[in-house]
C-alpha cells in the first residue's frame, strides 16, 4: 500500500508541475510545452528532487505513462492528417527527411573528431544529432491549430522518413563499436520491412477505412469507435517497435487510418481529455532527465553551446534546403519544426552510456542539447507561424 501511495503521491507532483509549468509559459507567450519541460527540470533530480533518478528507468510507472502519453498525442496528430495530404508534399517531406539526417550527422561526426574522439565514438555522437522528436513539434503546431498548413504536413511526413533513417544509421554505429563492419544486408531487410510496414499500413489502412467504417459502430457501447482505434493504435506501436522504429510512427498511422472514417470529428474531441492527462507526463520526465551536476564547469557550458548550436544549425540546414520548393518562408518553417531532438537524442545518449562509449559528461551535454533544442524551437516556430499566418500552398510543378 505504501508503495503505491508513493506512486500516486509522485503523480500528483508530475501532473501538478506540468500544469503550473504551462501556465506560466503560455502567460509569458510561449507554447505550453516549454513550461512542461521546464517543470520537469525543476522537480527533478537535477534542483528540488521530487523525481528520483530511479522513478524515470525504462519499465518504471512514469517511463510507461510518458510513453503512453507520446503515443496519443502522434495519434491525435494522425487524426488531423489525411493520407491525400501527405501525398501532396511527399517529395518535398523525403528530401526534408534524408538532407534532415545527412546533413547533422556529418556535422557531428566532424565536430566530436575535431573534439578529440576516435571516429568510432565520433558517429555514435553523430547518431545523437539526427533524429527528430515528433512528438514536441507535432505538440506546438497542434496548441497553435496549425496542423493543416502545408508546412505541418511536410514536417510530419519528414519525421516518418527521418525515424527511419536514423534507426539504420544507429545499427551502423552500433555495429561498428567493436572494431567490426557491419552488415549490410541486414540493414536492407530492415529497411524493406519498415518501409513496407508503413506503406501496407498507411495506404492499406487508410483505404479500407475510407470504403467502410461503419463496422466502427457495431458494438452497442458510444465509445465503441474510440475503443476500437485505440486498440488499434497501441497495437501499431507495438509492431513499430518490433521493427526497431519509434512506437510514436505506429501511433501516427493509426490515427491517420482513423482520419478517414466518417467518426473522425467525435473521435478528436473523445481523445481531448486523454491527451490532457496523459501528455503533460511526457514532457516533464523529458525534461526530469537532464543531469545539471554535470555542466557546472565552464568547459562543459561551452561544449554544450557549441553541441547545441551544431544541433540546430544543422537540422534547420537540412529542412531548409530540402523545403525550397515551398518558398523560402516555408522552409524556415519546416526547418525550425525539424530542430527538436527530444526523447530520440536521450534515447541515443543513453545507448552511448550503457555501452561505455560516453562518459557522465558527454551523456549529459548529449541530454541537454536534446533537451534545450526541444525548448528553444517551440517559441521560435510558434512566432514564425504567427507571423506568417496565411497557410501556404504547394506550388505546382
Amino acid at each position: 500500500m505504501h508503495h503505491a501511495s508513493d506512486i500516486l503521491l509522485t503523480l500528483f507532483v508530475v501532473f501538478v508541475a506540468a500544469q503550473i509549468g504551462a501556465e506560466i509559459a503560455q502567460r509569458l507567450r510561449l507554447p505550453g510545452v516549454v513550461g512542461e519541460i521546464a517543470a520537469g527540470c525543476v522537480v527533478g533530480p537535477s534542483l528540488l528532487g521530487w523525481i528520483t533518478p530511479e522513478q524515470i528507468l525504462p519499465g518504471t510507472p512514469l517511463d510507461v505513462l510518458a510513453e503512453i502519453g507520446v503515443v496519443l498525442l502522434l495519434f491525435s496528430v494522425g487524426l488531423e492528417t489525411r493520407l491525400e495530404d501527405l501525398k501532396k508534399v511527399g517529395k518535398v517531406a523525403f528530401l526534408v527527411g534524408v538532407l534532415g539526417v545527412l546533413i547533422p550527422f556529418a556535422m557531428g561526426g566532424v565536430w566530436a573528431h575535431g573534439s578529440g574522439f576516435a571516429w568510432g565514438k565520433s558517429l555514435f555522437i553523430a547518431a545523437a544529432f539526427v533524429a527528430t522528436s515528433a512528438g514536441i513539434t507535432a505538440r506546438v503546431l497542434q496548441e497553435l491549430g496549425a496542423l493543416q498548413r502545408v508546412e505541418s504536413k511536410v514536417i510530419l511526413g519528414a519525421a516518418v522518413i527521418d525515424d527511419i533513417l536514423a534507426m539504420l544509421l544507429l545499427g551502423v554505429v552500433v555495429s561498428l563499436q567493436d572494431g567490426g563492419g557491419f552488415d549490410l544486408a541486414n540493414l536492407l531487410v530492415v529497411l524493406g520491412s519498415a518501409v513496407g510496414f508503413i506503406v501496407l499500413v498507411g495506404l492499406g489502412g487508410a483505404r479500407v477505412m475510407r470504403w467502410n467504417s461503419t463496422w466502427l459502430e457495431k458494438p452497442h457501447s458510444a465509445h465503441s469507435p474510440l475503443a476500437i482505434v485505440l486498440a488499434i493504435c497501441l497495437g501499431l506501436a507495438w509492431l513499430s517497435t518490433l521493427l526497431g522504429l519509434a512506437a510514436i510512427i505506429g501511433a501516427f498511422l493509426a490515427g491517420m487510418i482513423a482520419s478517414e472514417t466518417r467518426q473522425q470529428h467525435t473521435l478528436e474531441k473523445q481523445t481531448q481529455p486523454l491527451l490532457a492527462l496523459l501528455t503533460p507526463f511526457f514532457f516533464v520526465i523529458t525534461g526530469s532527465k537532464i543531469d545539471l551536476a554535470q555542466l557546472g564547469s565552464g568547459e562543459a557550458v561551452l561544449m554544450l553551446a557549441m553541441v547545441t548550436v551544431i544541433a540546430i544549425v544543422s537540422k534547420l540546414a537540412g529542412g531548409w534546403l530540402g523545403s525550397l520548393a515551398l518558398g523560402r518562408r516555408s522552409a524556415v518553417i519546416v526547418g525550425f519544426g525539424m530542430v527538436p531532438r527530444g526523447e530520440v537524442g536521450v534515447v541515443v545518449a543513453s545507448l552511448g552510456l550503457a555501452a561505455g562509449v560516453f562518459s557522465d559528461r558527454i551523456y549529459a551535454i548529449i541530454v541537454a542539447m536534446s533537451l534545450l533544442t526541444a525548448m528553444v524551437t517551440p517559441p521560435v516556430l510558434a512566432w514564425l507561424l504567427k507571423r506568417y499566418p496565411v497557410p501556404q500552398e504547394m506550388p505546382d510543378h
